[in-house]
């Protein structure tokens, strides 16, 4: 598995790395959808449900895919021989940064199915604030991959 795995390493860096992009779009993207939804549509009308029709869409087409993709591309390159040494501080600030994505992804698809339900209790402003989450992440996450302190 080892040699299958140090053989492929180019291209499941590359696959990784396409998958991170589009997980990230998502991540930037559904927040900014959330806060004109919450701040310029009316609850039950037509804009409201092209809105739900988005953000559903947006989480289940693109971010859903691209959020299975990039762990099971990472945690092949992570299994790769050679790749990650664990006696090192970024391997673990990637993956601690890597679980709080994960769980802004997870906070977002339950604010979509609070809008889904009619009971969004957020503002325009909390979602604005909370757009900066996976910024914050990616600059940790990049930091550590390529600094590697």
């Amino acid at each position: 598995m080892g040699d299958f795995l140090a053989g492929a390493y180019p291209w499941l860096k590359f696959l990784h790395v396409i998958s991170v992009i589009s997980w990230m779009a998502g991540l930037f993207y559904l927040p900014r959808l959330y806060v004109y939804h919450v701040e310029k549509v009316s609850k039950g009308s037509e804009t409201d449900a092209l809105f739900q029709l988005m953000e559903r869409r947006l989480l289940r087409a693109i971010m859903n895919p691209a959020m299975i993709a990039t762990w099971l591309f990472g945690l092949a390159l992570v299994l790769t021989p050679g790749i990650v040494d664990w006696s090192m501080i970024w391997p673990w600030t990637k993956a601690a940064s890597v679980l709080g994505m994960t769980w802004f992804h997870m906070w977002l698809a339950a604010r979509r199915k609070d809008f889904v339900a009619g009971m969004n209790a957020k503002t325009g402003r909390t979602y604005r604030m909370m757009n900066e989450v996976p910024t914050l992440l990616m600059i940790v996450i990049v930091a550590s991959v390529i600094v590697k302190f």
